[in-house]
């Protein structure tokens, strides 16, 4: 009876080489980690394009607005020259209308149409590491939608 009870408390003690983590186990938490990483970022990459698509939207309401207050006043919408891009290089293109670009904006914001009538576009070439463009657009009734989403163009 002896016997059986030092080979058991021999086989609890802990033996000074099974200390640490084995290089297998570490590869096992690595791959794990691999894991979690590849499906956090197209998460958190989708997830900063919608923020930066925020701009367009509210840039394009702006214009609206805007439009909506030059019809009141002069029985017409204020239709830019062909062509003209307001931006963060161009940003007061459409200073007739009170509307002025950020510097730090990411879109090009066009105005077409006539004066019963108008389009506005936003359009980014790059809000993320792929080459789609987004585009979003609003017209004299407010309708805003989206033409082509970043977000979702992979």
């Amino acid at each position: 009876m002896n016997f059986w009870k030092r080979a058991a408390k021999r086989l609890t003690r802990p033996v000074r080489s099974q200390r640490g983590f084995s290089l297998l186990e570490l590869l096992i938490v690595l791959v794990i980690l691999g894991i979690l990483v590849g499906l956090a970022i197209p998460r958190y990459m989708a997830s900063t394009v919608k923020a930066k698509q925020a701009e367009a939207q509210q840039l394009l309401q702006q214009i609206y607005l805007l439009q909506r207050t030059y019809y009141q006043r002069n029985d017409g919408y204020w239709i830019p020259d062909p062509g003209a891009l307001a931006s963060a290089d161009n940003p007061y293109a459409f200073d007739t209308l009170g509307f002025e670009v950020m510097s730090s904006a990411r879109y090009r914001y066009q105005i077409t149409g006539t004066i019963d009538a108008f389009r506005a576009t936003a359009t980014a070439d790059r809000l993320d590491d792929d080459p789609s463009i987004d585009q979003w657009e609003i017209d004299q009734t407010g309708n805003l939608r989206v033409i082509v989403d970043d977000a979702i163009s992979r």
